[in-house]
């Protein structure tokens, strides 16, 4: 009897000593869905309402009128060309502007790392600036640049494709600069090494190794800067010419001087746009890996 006792208390698992572990607050739960639900309809609502309004049938109004009457899909078809031409000419110069800031801000990302010049930092900075500076002092500067240059050659950029670009890819630029080199920073020189002990060339290395590393951060930098670019009415606003307007500064005209319901109807399909890029994305790349900002 005691052999089995003694077998008993060998087999049966000792009681826990100390406190028992404490368990959330039951309304806890509760209150995190409440808090994000609060925060996607505070986020949310501007776009509902313009959408709702778009959608608000009868004659013209005035006024945007939330939530619709009579809905009907009128205004959809009353969108003016130069609603159109102007959302083009945005979409061009966005992707342009992302371009070259990609173009420029790769190799300057890779050089502020791993250069050993001595004013490294004052450089890094100086690409930083124009995050710094207010956007309408870059579109007054931007401005005055193009007469002073207009005066001493004949050229005015002002109003031309070519003035708009430069401003664009003025304030575009650092943000691939921004999230390349934060990954730069914590990049694994030993892959490289790795490639080039193995008889990789140089730029081999660069574009099957490092190149497949960063480009989480060129994906969120070529993002930011395209919805900069795109989203951009200070600058565009002092650069643009009749006739030649970016699509915000059209809307923005459409809104000062009379109201005209098809800017909700345009507004409404740039937003579904958007939303199928996104949904677009998420399938190819995934938003996870588009937004990161750091990757091993």
């Amino acid at each position: 009897m005691m052999e089995m006792r003694s077998e008993m208390a060998v087999i049966q698992p000792r009681a826990r000593s100390g406190p028992l572990p404490k368990r959330g607050l039951p309304w806890g739960r509760w209150f995190h869905w409440l808090y994000c639900s609060l925060s996607y309809i505070f986020l949310l609502s501007p776009m509902i309402v313009v959408i709702g309004a778009s959608l608000h049938g009868g004659e013209y109004y005035t006024a945007i009128k939330f939530p619709p009457e009579d809905p009907s899909f009128q205004w959809y078809f009353k969108i003016p060309a130069a609603q159109f031409h102007a959302l083009g000419l945005s979409f061009l110069l966005g992707g342009a502007a992302t371009l070259g800031a990609c173009l420029v801000g790769i190799p300057a990302a890779l050089g502020i790392v791993r250069s050993n010049l001595p004013l490294k930092t004052l450089i890094s900075a100086l690409f930083r600036a124009p995050l710094q500076i207010p956007a309408i002092v870059t579109g007054i500067a931007f401005l005055q640049l193009y007469f002073l240059v207009g005066d001493a050659t004949g050229l005015y950029a002002q109003g031309t494709f070519l003035g708009l670009y430069l401003g664009h890819f003025f304030v575009a630029t650092p943000y691939v600069i921004g999230t390349v080199t934060a990954i730069l920073q914590r990049f694994d020189n030993r892959l490289e090494e790795a490639a080039l002990s193995l008889g990789a060339s140089r730029w081999r290395t660069f574009r099957r190794v490092t190149l497949p590393v960063i480009m989480p951060g060129v994906y969120a930098g070529a993002l930011y800067s395209f919805m900069v670019s795109f989203g951009d009415v200070p600058i565009s606003i002092f650069l643009t010419a009749p006739g030649f307007t970016t699509y915000p500064v059209e809307l923005f005209y459409g809104l000062e001087n009379d109201f005209d319901p098809s800017i909700l109807a345009s507004a409404s399909l740039v937003i579904f746009f958007c939303l199928i890029v996104l949904l677009g994305m998420q399938k190819l790349v995934g938003l996870e890996a588009l937004l990161r900002s750091g990757s091993r």
